[in-house]
């Protein structure tokens, strides 16, 4: 596999985790009222890898050769919660299909 493909399955992995602490954090923050620590933490975090995995999206598509459609998918699948785990495995499994001759 690629370094592009290999960093953007690694970093759409972080990502979800990521979105995971931040929900937690959000829950403890706004939910529970017991305080913000969670989300001044996963907050940045997030963002970061945010940014990060729109980069390796960029990076895989230009490996992978994927069309406008399927970039524009992989960063709609950044804002919803835990979707960018659906679109990488998706794509992980589109690159292991034999094509048919």
């Amino acid at each position: 596999m690629p370094t592009a493909l290999r960093l953007f399955r690694y970093v759409a992995i972080a990502e979800a985790c990521s979105w995971a602490g931040l929900l937690v954090g959000m829950y403890f923050k706004y939910i529970a009222a017991t305080g913000d620590l969670g989300v001044k933490i996963f907050g940045p975090v997030h963002g970061a890898l945010f940014v990060l995995y729109v980069a390796a999206v960029l990076a895989a598509a230009r490996v992978a050769r994927w069309g406008w459609g399927v970039i524009a998918l992989g960063l709609a699948c950044a804002v919803p919660p835990f979707t960018s785990l659906w679109f990488e495995r998706r794509m992980l499994a589109r690159r292991r299909e034999p094509v048919a001759a």
